[in-house]
C-alpha cells in the first residue's frame, strides 16, 4: 500500500470519525433547567447562538450554528418568547425556534372601560410604557376618535410587544361584528352601545334599556342617563369623584343628556359585543324609563306614573338599606 493511499485512508478515517463525532453532539441532550429568552424580530443565528449559549441552553454556539446551517434553517427562526427546560439537543432547541413554539401571554380587556384605561391595561400588563401604547393607537386610527373602538375581550400574543398589532386586533375584532349588523351609521350604533353598557351588565337587559334609548330619541325625549354625565365630567376635568350630584345633571358639557337632546358626540366607552349588538337589535318593547330595582337590575316602564312607581319602590329599598349598612358598621365599631 503506497503512502498516498494511506494517506486517504487516514483522512477519510478522520472525516468519519469527525462526522459521527458532530452527529453525537448535535443530538446528545443536556438538561436544561428553565430558561426564558426572548428572540428578537431580525436577529442573526450568530447572535441567537451566543444568547443560547449564554443562558446555558447549549453547551456550543459554533455547533448550533453549524447545525442551523446545514439544515439550511438560519434565516427561519421565529421571533418570540422561548421556555426551554428539560433534557434538549441542539437539535431539539433548533426545532423549537424554527417551529416558532413561543410562549403565549393573555391580557383580558372588561367591557365598558374608557380607551385610556384600557391603554393603561395593556401597559401594566405587557411592562410597555403607557406612551407607547397611546402612538400606536394615534397611528392606526390616525385623526378618528378614538373611545369606543376597541372591542373588549381576552387576547393572546407573544413577546417581543408589538403594540400596534395588538391594537389592530382589538379595532379588527369590533369591526367584523358591526360588519354583521351592517347599520346606518357605526358611529352611532358605537354611542348606543357605549351607553348600554354603562346602564346594565345584564345581557337580558341590554335589548330593553337599547329600546329605551331609541324610543327617548325617536320621540325627542332627552335621555338624561347619568354615565353621559360622569363621562362629560371626566373629559373636562381628567378624574370623576365616583358620586354624581344634582349639580352634575345640571352643569352643561357635550355629553350632558340632561341638558342636550340626542346623543353625546362620542362614545363613553369600548362597548363589548352583547352591548353592540343589542344596539342594533333594539327589543320590541315601548319603555322609555329605567330604575335601578335592588337586585342589581332594572325596573323598566312606558308611562311616567310606572316610572315614578319604581322610582319610590326603589327609594324605599335604599333606605332600607342603607339603615341596615348603618346598623352593621355600628356593630362592627363595637367589636
Amino acid at each position: 500500500m503506497n503512502n498516498w493511499l494511506k494517506i486517504f485512508l487516514l483522512l477519510g478515517a478522520l472525516l468519519l470519525g469527525g462526522m459521527a463525532w458532530m452527529w453525537q453532539q448535535l443530538y446528545a441532550k443536556s438538561p436544561v433547567s428553565e430558561v426564558s429568552l426572548v428572540v428578537s424580530s431580525g436577529a442573526s443565528s450568530h447572535r441567537i447562538a451566543n444568547s443560547l449559549q449564554k443562558q446555558g441552553v447549549i453547551d456550543s454556539a459554533w455547533l448550533f450554528r453549524l447545525a442551523a446551517r446545514l439544515a439550511g434553517t438560519a434565516t427561519q427562526i421565529k421571533a418570540g418568547e422561548y421556555v426551554f427546560s428539560g433534557e434538549m439537543s441542539v437539535v431539539d432547541v433548533l426545532d423549537k425556534l424554527v417551529a416558532g413554539d413561543v410562549v403565549l401571554h393573555h391580557v383580558t380587556v372588561p367591557e365598558g372601560l374608557r380607551t385610556q384605561e384600557i391603554l393603561q391595561i395593556l401597559a401594566n400588563h405587557t411592562g410597555d410604557s403607557l406612551a407607547d401604547w397611546q402612538s400606536a393607537l394615534k397611528l392606526i386610527l390616525k385623526n378618528d376618535e378614538q373611545e369606543g373602538r376597541l372591542l373588549p375581550e381576552t387576547y393572546t400574543y407573544s413577546k417581543p410587544i408589538r403594540p400596534k398589532e395588538i391594537l389592530m386586533s382589538m379595532v379588527q375584532a369590533q369591526k367584523k361584528i358591526l360588519k354583521e349588523m351592517k347599520p346606518e351609521s357605526v358611529q352611532r350604533l358605537r354611542i348606543i352601545a357605549s351607553i348600554i353598557e354603562k346602564e346594565t351588565s345584564l345581557d337580558k337587559e341590554r335589548p330593553l334599556v337599547s329600546a329605551a334609548i331609541h324610543n327617548r330619541l325617536r320621540l325627542g325625549m332627552r335621555l338624561q342617563m347619568d354615565p353621559t354625565v360622569i363621562y362629560g365630567i371626566w373629559k373636562r376635568d381628567g378624574v370623576f369623584s365616583g358620586n354624581i350630584q344634582r349639580k352634575d345633571l345640571k352643569t352643561d358639557t357635550p355629553w350632558n343628556t340632561y341638558t342636550r337632546k340626542g346623543l353625546p358626540p362620542t362614545p363613553i366607552c369600548n362597548p363589548g359585543a352583547a352591548s353592540l349588538r343589542a344596539a342594533a337589535n333594539p327589543a320590541d318593547v315601548s319603555y322609555v324609563y329605567f330604575v335601578a330595582d335592588g337586585s342589581g337590575g332594572h325596573a323598566f316602564a312606558s308611562t311616567l306614573a310606572e316610572h315614578q312607581a319604581n322610582v319610590k319602590k326603589w327609594v324605599k329599598l335604599e333606605r332600607k338599606m342603607n339603615r341596615k349598612q348603618s346598623v352593621e358598621q355600628k356593630i362592627n365599631e363595637r367589636l
